[in-house]
């Protein structure tokens, strides 16, 4: 099985080697190359070799001038438009697919614990896509720590587009808005065709909202939107795809980085109970 899973990155950092991983430039328009040799791991389609550079997501058909907004959707479009295998895969520079136990990952460290092309393979030959495991709210719906955390108008303004342009999935966003768990960080790994599906649909709703919103008016962390509400958008396609009989596989998400837990957990329940906003990633 040909499996293609970009990285996406906006900086130099060790990625994970292989065949199967291929690190992005996201946001890359205007921007120099990162360099081969300063991406410890890159791999780099012979294609491309020659220029002694990552991929760039202002290559080919693409919307690289977006990420500002998009975040790491200007790569996942990057591939959606640009590439072609069995099955496609976005992951981030600093989180991971892997489905090592922690002592696994303790030993040999993390670069070695990320999914192998046979632990991909196992897994689409199982189901049809490879999906985060769920992350947990537990006192907050995805809408409501959205609200809380950002600006609920957002999700609103979602809604309204989907019961215009998309009908059928209002169920689903419904289902998703108040559900208390979620598939995060645009993370997955699906079969080419899947992956049209999908970013056909994605799109057209993005770029509709981008209609009703003047990010010239927003800082650049809440100017993200975009890829934000994708995120929740995401598991609205999986819910409703799930009920026509596609099947999807969790797997665990490893972080390349130390996450600072208290951190986001104060800040969550500042959102929550005080009204706090987020101005800057936890």
């Amino acid at each position: 099985m040909d499996i293609k899973i970009i990285i996406a990155c906006h900086k130099a950092f060790q990625v994970a080697d292989g065949e199967d991983y291929i690190p992005l430039q996201v946001g890359a328009a205007g921007k120099k190359g990162i360099r081969v040799k300063d991406c410890p791991g890159a791999h780099v389609p012979k294609t491309h070799q020659e220029t002694g550079a990552i991929l760039r997501d202002d290559d080919g058909d693409n919307i690289s001038e977006k990420n500002p907004y998009y975040c790491e959707l200007t790569g996942l479009y990057y591939a959606w438009k640009n590439m072609n295998a069995d099955a496609i895969g976005l992951v981030h520079y600093r989180r991971y697919f892997s489905m090592k136990s922690i002592a696994y990952r303790k030993k040999h460290g993390a670069f070695e614990s990320v999914l192998s092309h046979d632990e991909a393979v196992a897994l689409l030959t199982r189901a049809d896509i490879v999906v985060p495991k769920k992350r947990r709210y537990y006192i907050e719906s995805l809408y409501s720590h959205y609200a809380h955390t950002l600006d609920g108008m957002h999700l609103d303004l979602a809604k309204e587009i989907v019961v215009q342009s998309h009908p059928d999935y209002i169920k689903a966003l419904e289902k998703v808005y108040n559900r208390t768990w979620g598939y995060m960080f645009n993370m997955a790994i699906m079969p080419k065709k899947e992956l049209n599906d999908y970013c056909t649909w994605l799109f057209d709703i993005l770029e509709q909202l981008e209609s009703k919103i003047d990010v010239n008016n927003l800082d650049a962390f809440s100017a993200r939107l975009f890829g934000r509400v994708s995120e929740i958008l995401f598991n609205v396609w999986v819910e409703k795809r799930h009920e026509e009989g596609l099947s999807f596989v969790e797997c665990p998400v490893i972080d390349m980085q130390k996450i600072n837990w208290p951190k986001k957990i104060i800040g969550f329940l500042q959102a929550k109970f005080f009204g706090k906003k987020y101005k800057a990633s936890m």
